[in-house]
């Protein structure tokens, strides 16, 4: 190709981090020279065919990692308050350090879609790209759409991140310079911008290609999100002009585009409610009949079906979704995983708890009706009916329809839900909290049941997200909520089969029992004044549960501060699952009782379950007296660090960052709050 290699590798060497030259198979796959390339608009949709599975279909994080992660995109909230697994990672231990390579400080992708850029918009003005406009313009706003996504993780992951449009010449001073860190709410107003961009132009009617309501819907997202962060991380070294913000030296007297960073906030959140509008308004929720089907006689329910399908074109509710098809060979472990134990993926006791009952009422309200956490059949009964629906129940089937086309995994995915299975060692077989869930499960053997044998699509965007953006962001932005907020909310727990009456349910509130299950009833180390700005938070949790959103959610609230060390033995957090040393623990059907699994053993180094003494429910984070979570033979539960907020960069990037290539202190970007810039080093605080 007719385009310097030394300065593709220059490029990734010195504004990228890479240690190694570009692939260059990142450019277009032709023979022809990118004058000749772009030259029609069948060659750009291929090359935005390129970006839509690029990195082994792993475009979108997180959400597109089906193809070998167990319980894929279901299980990514491991490791909140609302998932657990056997191993905790070791952020809530406070053993997440600054490497010496890698980390979410990486331009790769943002140069493929530069490059795109580069050719195409002068061919655009010399109309010398031929074939329909139309074409043209969905391919254009496509690549947009991607690069505001691919903005918008940066701004999650890192805060402040330099904004690079264009394709840098080979001259050390300028790599240097464009490597500067810019507010993250600059990169945010720059990823609405993107989207704007990809708003004007996008017309495809397809919910598998992006589309102009896929791009509201991320606007609304990342609006909220960055709206929600300036409000609570106000006066922190978090947002610019914050008291020890790393950015005031790059950028004195920086000055905010709305005036403060109050005002910031509510332009933001503004953003929000004018893009979630446009996407809630023609949107409607797919419909609940609030069936959980135990024969193949029973009626479908199309809420269930809508997480675990292949074909979601009918799907109403669904936005933008990643088309996997047997065809294509994009086959994953989610339908098996969904059969089984969840690889792990366990529901704590403290979401479980969280769910309201079917009448508006929270489990410890006076008149509930709460049945009690004996067995998992009373934890669902007369409950929101996703829990009910989502909750799997040892009996219930697993498979109805289309049986013969499914293959078993001794042990892995069962015909009938098992109780679950608490003492074997592999990620596999083993139920990590008792409570697992079916969603994004599939009743069809079509859709496969062995380990790697399924084919269902994943869901980027559906409406309900956007119904919830905008409730939430009206209340932060006016502190009430309108008429259009309360018809969202009221269609959101009518899906649910939860009581309309949201009243009733912040009356019954008690936000000294809520504050210990859910991490959303804090901001900045406090709880919640607001009963009913807590609760827009419980929808939220509740409607989105395994949906890959709760990590962004717990940061962007600053959610976290109450488990800082500082806070005493008291703030530490104990992820618990289904009431193990109760009558559960003697139930002649339990495979620890009939001799087809070891018996449960605490307090040993082979422990396959923690200790009574503990709690009389199941704690993941405390089997083995040799795991990250003790110390000193004392089990720990999780706390936070500030530090943890963003991700630390590591060492090599500002390395390249310098002129002479190796000088850290003379490197043009700066570490996140609270990290060191040395290898291994420990978050300050």
């Amino acid at each position: 190709m007719k385009i310097k290699n030394k300065i593709i590798f220059v490029f990734a060497l010195i504004v990228l981090g890479s240690v190694s030259c570009v692939d260059l198979d990142l450019l277009p796959r032709s023979t022809l020279s990118p004058e000749l390339y772009f030259a029609n608009a069948t060659q750009l949709q291929d090359y935005v065919a390129g970006l839509y599975r690029e990195g082994n279909s792993q475009v979108f994080p997180v959400h597109l990692s089906f193809g070998n992660a167990g319980y894929g995109s279901f299980g990514a909230d491991v490791d909140t308050d609302n998932q657990a697994s056997k191993t905790t990672n070791n952020r809530w231990y406070g053993q997440w350090h600054v490497g010496s390579t890698g980390g979410a400080w990486s331009f790769m992708r943002i140069y493929r879609i530069n490059y795109f850029f580069d050719v195409v918009l002068p061919k655009l003005e010399e109309e010398s790209i031929s074939g329909s406009q139309r074409d043209i313009d969905q391919a254009l706003g496509e690549v947009y759409f991607f690069r505001a996504w691919e903005y918008f993780e940066k701004i999650m992951a890192l805060g402040d991140f330099p904004i690079i449009t264009e394709l840098l010449t080979n001259d050390q001073d300028v790599l240097v310079a464009a490597s500067v860190r810019q507010p993250m709410n600059e990169v945010a107003r720059f990823v609405l911008a993107d989207l704007g961009r990809a708003i004007a132009l996008l017309n495809t009617n397809s919910t598998f290609r992006i589309n102009e309501r896929a791009a509201q819907h991320l606007k609304s997202r990342v609006a909220l999100y960055m709206g929600t962060w300036l409000k609570y991380f106000a006066d922190t070294p978090f947002v610019p002009n914050g008291p020890g913000w790393p950015g005031a030296a790059t950028h004195p007297n920086y000055q905010f585009p709305a005036g403060s960073i109050e005002d910031e906030s509510r332009w933001f959140l503004q953003q929000a409610i004018d893009a979630a509008k446009i996407v809630a308004d023609a949107t409607p929720l797919v419909p609940n009949n609030g069936v959980v089907r135990m024969q193949a006689s029973d009626p479908h329910n199309l809420y269930f079906t809508m997480f675990g399908d292949a074909d979601l074109d009918s799907y109403r509710e669904v936005v933008f979704y990643k088309r996997q098809t047997f065809e294509l060979g994009d086959k994953h472990r989610v339908p098996g995983s969904a059969r089984g134990g969840t690889t792990r993926s366990g529901v704590t006791r403290q979401l479980v708890d969280n769910f309201l009952m079917a009448n508006g009422l929270p489990i410890y309200a006076p008149g509930s009706g709460y049945h009690g956490d004996d067995f998992i059949s009373d934890v669902r009964k007369d409950r929101d009916g996703r829990l009910n629906l989502f909750l799997k129940e040892p009996g219930q089937p697993n498979l109805l329809d289309n049986v013969e086309f499914a293959t078993f995994d001794e042990g892995i995915s069962s015909l009938i839900e098992q109780f679950p299975s608490l003492t074997l060692g592999d990620n596999a077989r083993n139920y990590s909290t008792g409570y697992t869930l079916r969603k994004g499960g599939s009743y069809d053997g079509r859709h496969g049941m062995a380990n790697v044998g399924g084919f269902t699509s994943s869901i980027i965007f559906r409406g309900a997200e956007a119904y919830l953006n905008y409730i939430e962001a009206y209340y932060e932005l006016n502190g009430y909520l309108n008429a259009t907020a309360q018809e969202y909310w009221t269609a959101i727990r009518r899906r649910a089969r939860v009581n309309e009456d949201f009243n009733i349910t912040i009356d019954a509130t008690d936000m000294d029992i809520e504050k210990e299950n859910d991490w959303g009833a804090w901001s900045a180390g406090e709880v919640l004044s607001s009963k009913m700005l807590y609760n827009i938070r419980r929808e939220r949790r509740s409607e989105l549960m395994a949906e890959a959103l709760r990590m962004m959610d717990l940061r962007r609230w600053r959610a976290l501060c109450q488990m800082l060390p500082e806070k005493g033995d008291a703030a530490q957090w104990h992820p618990e699952g289904f009431k193990l040393w109760g009558p559960m623990r003697d139930e002649p059907t339990a495979p620890w009782n009939d001799g087809r699994q070891p018996r449960l053993s605490h307090g040993v180094a082979t422990a396959n379950v923690s200790p009574p003494s503990s709690s009389i429910y199941l704690r993941s984070n405390q089997f083995s007296p040799t795991s990250v979570s003790f110390l000193g033979g004392v089990p720990r539960g999780y706390t936070w660090r500030m530090a943890y907020y963003l991700n630390p960069i590591a060492i090599v990037h500002f390395q390249v960052a310098t002129p002479d290539g190796e000088s850290i202190d003379q490197s043009s970007i700066y570490q996140n709050q609270y990290m060191p810039i040395q290898t291994d080093a420990p978050p300050i605080r």
